[in-house]
């Protein structure tokens, strides 16, 4: 389930250790390892070891490693550490603004096939989504960076980020891609508003979010899932389609086609984790 439809992402920075040990136990479906925006430049090289020492072993859940941006000092150097360790998940980049640069990393930083995610968190990322999405087979996903991306829009409600968020879902799946996970909602007193912003995200066809503290995880769960009447829905749908071949309405009006029970059989694979 976690492999296919992960629905929680945790970040920890790199350089505290004790944070990374709690959030690998925190029930998160993936741990991203912090080397960048968490880490102040003078703990650079203390984390970027720390983490290369944890990943030396597999640990309890799969790891990701958000390294440095590629136009900075230690992006190489984070490279060089952590991408050969046998415990490393998947790699994160940060700040994507071209197919170029995955094709970079993948071709000579990571010549092992090591799975990558490219973050897009300026306007320049968000227009090239498509081409940095498939860019490479080694790139396995494409996000967003909002809090980034906000800045360089010189958005101020929360709206104004919706159109660059449905392109980057768009882009994802155009490039066969699994839905985005939604980026974080950075204050983690604020219940109501990350469980209201997951159900918007969710409408806008994210799948999952990332957090920045594990009471956040309970909450993005929740919103994720399949509620039970979503639930019974699509196992009428699931019935039906089995029953008869090719477009077909319910008793109820609704009509059913393969697409249609392609998302069903999604929200019951969904619902196996309640």
């Amino acid at each position: 389930m976690t492999a296919a439809f992960p629905l929680t992402w945790l970040y920890a920075p790199g350089d505290r250790p004790h944070v990374v040990a709690k959030a690998l136990t925190s029930g998160a479906d993936i741990v991203v390892v912090d080397l960048e925006d968490a880490v102040a430049p003078d703990r650079k090289a203390y984390a970027r070891a720390a983490t290369a020492e944890l990943l030396a072993e597999l640990p309890p859940v799969p790891v990701h490693v958000r390294v440095n941006a590629l136009d900075s000092p230690w992006a190489g150097l984070d490279l060089a550490a952590v991408a050969p360790a046998p415990g490393l998940c998947a790699l994160r980049l940060p700040k994507i603004t071209s197919p170029a640069e995955v094709v970079r990393i993948a071709q000579h930083a990571v010549p092992t096939g090591l799975p990558l995610y490219a973050l897009l968190e300026t306007a320049l990322g968000v227009e090239q989504a498509y081409a940095v999405a498939t860019a490479h087979p080694s790139l396995r996903g494409i996000a967003l960076g909002e809090a980034d991306l906000r800045a360089d829009l010189g958005v101020c409600e929360d709206a104004g980020l919706d159109w660059s968020r449905s392109r980057v879902i768009v882009a994802a799946r155009a490039a066969g891609l699994p839905p985005p996970a939604q980026s974080v909602h950075p204050d983690v007193r604020d219940v109501e508003g990350l469980a209201a912003s997951c159900a918007h995200g969710r409408a806008l066809g994210f799948l999952g979010r990332a957090a920045i503290h594990p009471r956040q995880l309970p909450v993005i769960e929740r919103a994720f899932l399949p509620t039970e009447e979503e639930i019974e829905q699509a196992e009428t749908i699931v019935k039906a389609a089995a029953a008869e071949q090719g477009g077909q309405a319910l008793l109820d009006g609704r009509f059913i086609d393969t697409a249609v029970a392609t998302a069903a059989q999604r929200t019951l694979f969904l619902a196996r984790r309640r």
